[in-house]
């Protein structure tokens, strides 16, 4: 299903179900948003552009980036450049696929204290973002070298605080975040060795706003978009000889030991946009 269709989706969910919210329920709590609550959220999960992206060489292995690779000749190695996506063949010329969009599903709790019509509270929040993120480099031998990165799972703390109009709530939310990613590699390269260091947490921060509204006394729907931006610089790569490695090979000139593989986008951002359905105690 393509994410404007999900995204089309959560949309037409939420607001069709406050549209057959009965006029008939008679709001006898002059404070609805005022309590404990549970509630789950599903909706689409969107990424920016990746223009600009790269990978990074650590060729001395002296913790720094940003090293060029040369051959035997002394040219760079990656002159053929780079791609934000994961790569089709071995060369540019065969492009590279788009990062994937996807599912953003969530299960919450929190507590909100309603004074007249303002409304402040805390929630806590763990779900999945089905989200996969890619870079390519390719290098002139031909062969190309990808590095993905996908959330496991993700979640966050975040306070909230709106105004309410009767038994309807706009609000603003943001706090912390932070996710479990799993890292991977792919390459055309037989010759050297790729060793990783697999998961890594990444944390951040999460801002966004939303509508709820009460069908009844317990049961609110909404609409909701939050944007997360996570700090992930974690993941590295090392390429080493193999038994079939030249001594002329370029990633092991600068140290005998080989070449460290960063990306250069340190954060992980996406946007996501929701229905949520909400029980109040």
């Amino acid at each position: 299903m393509k994410i404007s269709n999900i995204l089309a989706m959560a949309v037409i969910a939420a607001a069709g179900m406050t549209t057959a919210a009965s006029p008939a329920w008679a709001q006898t709590d002059e404070l609805p948003f005022d309590g404990p609550y549970v509630g789950v959220s599903i909706g689409g999960a969107l990424q920016g552009s990746d223009t600009g992206s790269s990978i990074l060489f650590d060729r001395n292995l002296d913790g720094r980036f940003g090293d060029t690779i040369t051959t035997a000749a002394g040219a760079n190695a990656f002159a053929p450049g780079f791609c934000g996506g994961a790569a089709n063949t071995n060369a540019p010329a065969g492009g590279c696929r788009d990062d994937k969009d996807g599912v953003d599903f969530a299960v919450r709790a929190g507590y909100d204290k309603q004074i007249g019509n303002v409304v402040i509270g805390v929630l806590a929040e763990f779900g999945k973002a089905d989200i996969r993120d890619s870079v390519s480099a390719f290098s002139v031998t031909p062969a190309s070298y990808t590095l993905t990165r996908e959330l496991k799972h993700n979640g966050r703390l975040a306070a909230r605080g709106g105004y309410a109009f009767g038994r309807t709530l706009v609000y603003g939310t943001g706090g912390f975040s932070w996710g479990r990613v799993e890292n991977s590699f792919a390459t055309t390269n037989t010759v050297n060795v790729f060793t990783g260091n697999g998961n890594s947490t990444a944390t951040g921060y999460n801002v966004g706003g939303g509508i709820q509204h009460k069908l009844s006394r317990a049961i609110s729907v909404g609409v909701e978009y939050l944007y997360t931006d996570l700090r992930d610089d974690d993941f590295r790569l090392r390429v080493s000889s193999g038994p079939s490695t030249p001594p002329t090979n370029a990633f092991i000139q600068g140290n005998a030991q080989g070449t460290d593989f960063a990306r250069s986008d340190n954060r992980f951002r996406y946007q996501a946009l929701r229905a949520t359905l909400t029980y109040g105690f």
